[in-house]
């Protein structure tokens, strides 16, 4: 196929562009955005917020997230609420990055020229998708064909010409961009020789010291000189507002009332099994049988290997006669019933090589004949590599002269294709028509053969019966309609004798409540509703939820009472490194302090300062630093509050370990590099710190 006729391939660029995409990632420019919003919310429901006063259009973000919605589809992982939640928060900061770094290139004078462009696509270094389309077997890149295959593209594909421009160029460019403002920055960063010596010094230096370490257990925490007040706290938090900040939130007590499976709705779904058995090991057909039964498992037309049959019971079934079922038994949260079809001796490893003639592209008829001529050409003596080269259209394979390795348990081939390498023999070369299109195929070799299993599984999941749904969701509509304020929520839950629980920190654009599960209407009605009302029931996986709401946490710090948990412990301590200070008073020699405190006076010969443990005390950082405080090694410390308790310490000494021949200048380099390739992360987070922020997401979604 000529590059220009593969250019024109609608599916190809549409991979291509995901992969580009995919690539760039977070780098993704505008696209498809149209300018009116939702019109049914009326107001701003267009805009979903705003950064440094520039607003935010609801389209774009939606299409935005669409886009990396898909990118997840491609590579494989399921689009549950998590993820989803996940794609919603990366595309918001995406966009948040994107404004605050575009200021930074215009106030930089940044910019990419067209012909810089030009280079991006064309140069010595295209992209590497691109150079995958328009290069030869050995790997040269055509840019000749690749730029008249992008300008006929508008003629031969309009709409993905439109998305080449739109997205796939764009993109290129903001990534030049960030290139550039990146190096700009880590050229910025320089480690003198000194400080690398320093720091090498610092790494290998030793200390021997005698200290004393009082606890902070041997001051009970019931003394009132360490109770922690609130007032404490807010001071805290007043000296630490940074460490603080809180996004609104809100917290809730809720109630759930189960609508999982029952025992009785268990015992259905196995009756409904044993009803269906005589019928299944009469069916002669297990494919279709499975299919007009409902089965979650359908019918997989392979053997599966002894060693590699892990299902509950597998050594049962193993010994079952063709035709005969076992079951009904339990799999996970479903029932099923096995029957054996038939068994085997098959390899458990095949290599084998294949030419495509793809029906995608050419007619049925077309394509029977390009590989009947293959095949015959191969026949009389032509090389089958150079063929594959030359008219396979299996992408993965041509390069290898069509050459595949392939184990058993690779389940996803097609089944004609299947049972040629693997039910075949070494040295079968015969043609196969998949879905895919006709294959002419030479098994090479096959390897390691051992007992196989041809097995057929009709399974039911075990689900909730509508009698059992119905229950649920009546005994929570009853609990909603008798508690509609915080007292009569409180005096239900007592009555009913149910747990009451609480999920807190639900910010106004979450999907998924800790605890409780994904949910987005039930957080719709937390950020409206007010502290005490009570909600009717939500269903939520396998339960129905009334919630309460309890508490709303405004922007800004965190209150007392919310950061107690945190704080209490350390303030506390903090009061009994005062107490016990007080017991050291003016004691200014070890043995005098250990004897105002009733301790001993302990040694430590090996504290280094490149570590904050020591032995026998553990993590304390503080008492490393003073340990090479040339101060002490004349007279004792002042008192150091350290993590675990009050110590004083003198130093005996101060020494150095060999550093091993270290190569400074070697070390300088790293320690520079290492600061350049942080320097774009960090200035890119220092800058969206600064950045003013307006987060309206939770009006809309």
């Amino acid at each position: 196929m000529s590059i220009i006729q593969s250019i024109r391939d609608k599916a190809a660029w549409a991979v291509f562009i995901i992969i580009a995409l995919s690539l760039l990632g977070f780098l993704l420019m505008d696209a498809f955005v149209g300018k009116s919003g939702r019109g049914l919310f009326g107001g701003n429901a267009n805009t979903v917020g705003s950064i440094n006063g520039e607003k935010l259009d609801y389209v774009k973000y939606q299409t935005r997230i669409q886009q990396t919605e898909d990118q997840y589809k491609a590579n494989g992982y399921p689009m549950n609420e998590m993820i989803r939640q996940n794609v919603q928060d990366q595309v918001w900061n995406q966009l948040i990055e994107e404004n605050v770094l575009t200021s930074q290139y215009e106030k930089l004078g940044l910019a990419v020229t067209p012909k810089e462009l030009d280079d991006i696509l064309f140069g010595a270094n295209p992209p590497a998708d691109l150079k995958q389309q328009f290069s030869d077997k050995d790997g040269n890149f055509d840019a000749n064909a690749a730029r008249a295959a992008i300008r006929n593209l508008s003629k031969s594909n309009p709409q993905v010409a439109e998305n080449f421009s739109n997205q796939y160029l764009p993109a290129l460019m903001e990534s030049r961009l960030r290139d550039k403002y990146v190096s700009l920055l880590s050229n910025t960063y320089y480690v003198p020789k000194w400080m690398a010596e320093k720091m090498n010094a610092d790494q290998n230096a030793l200390a021997a010291i005698n200290y004393v370490a009082v606890p902070y257990t041997s001051i009970s925490d019931s003394s009132a000189d360490v109770k922690v007040a609130d007032s404490d706290i807010q001071e805290y938090i007043n000296k630490h507002k940074e460490e603080f900040k809180q996004e609104p939130n809100r917290s809730i007590s809720y109630v759930s009332f189960s609508a999982a499976p029952t025992a009785g709705d268990s015992a259905a779904v196995r009756s409904a099994l044993e009803t269906l058995k005589p019928d299944f090991i009469a069916s002669n057909d297990p494919a279709s049988f499975l299919v007009r039964n409902n089965s979650e498992q359908k019918f997989a037309d392979i053997y599966v290997l002894k060693s590699k049959l892990q299902v509950p019971h597998a050594d049962t079934i193993r010994e079952l006669p063709d035709g005969a079922v076992y079951g009904p038994y339990l799999d996970g949260g479903t029932y099923a019933l096995a029957k054996m079809i038939s068994k085997r001796n098959i390899p458990d490893s095949v290599k084998c090589r294949h030419i495509l003639i793809s029906t995608q592209t050419v007619a049925d008829t077309t394509a029977k004949a390009r590989i009947d001529s293959i095949a015959a050409a191969i026949k009389g003596g032509a090389d089958f590599a150079a063929l594959a080269l030359q008219y396979s259209d299996d992408q993965g394979s041509k390069e290898k002269g069509g050459a595949y390795d392939f184990s058993s348990i690779q389940t996803n081939l097609a089944p004609e294709f299947y049972k040629a390498i693997f039910l075949g023999t070494a040295g079968d070369k015969k043609i196969v028509k998949t879905d895919f299109g006709y294959h002419y195929i030479e098994v090479l070799s096959q390897k390691n053969f051992e007992p196989a299993y041809q097995v057929a599984y009709l399974s039911r999941a075990i689900n909730a019966s509508v009698a059992t749904d119905q229950a649920a969701s009546g005994a929570a509509n009853q609990f909603a309609g008798e508690s509609r304020n915080a007292k009569a929520f409180d005096e239900n839950v007592s009555k009913g004798n149910l747990a009451k629980l609480l999920a807190t920190d639900i910010k106004p654009n979450d999907i998924t409540i800790a605890g409780v599960g994904a949910s987005r209407p039930l957080v719709r009605w937390i950020n409206d509703a007010k502290i005490g009302d009570v909600s009717e029931p939500f269903p939520i996986d396998d339960k129905y939820v009334v919630a309460m709401l309890t508490e709303i946490n405004k922007e800004g710090t965190v209150s007392a009472a919310k950061a107690r948990p945190q704080l209490e412990l350390i303030l506390r301590n903090q009061k009994k490194a005062g107490v016990i200070t007080k017991k050291i008073g003016t004691a200014n020699t070890l043995d005098a302090i250990a004897a105002a405190t009733q301790t001993t006076v302990m040694t430590a010969d090996s504290v280094r300062f490149s570590t904050p443990f020591v032995a026998g005390i553990g993590q304390e950082p503080k008492v490393v630093g003073a340990s090479f405080d040339t101060e002490n090694q004349a007279k004792p410390s002042p008192a150091i509050p350290g993590n675990s308790g009050v110590f004083v310490l003198k130093t005996n000494r101060v020494s150095a370990l060999s550093d091993g021949g270290v190569n400074i200048d070697e070390q300088r380099k790293a320690l520079m590099m290492q600061s350049r390739q942080m320097s774009g992360y960090r200035s890119v987070e220092a800058l969206r710190k600064s950045a003013s922020v307006k987060d309206e997401r939770a009006k809309i979604l």
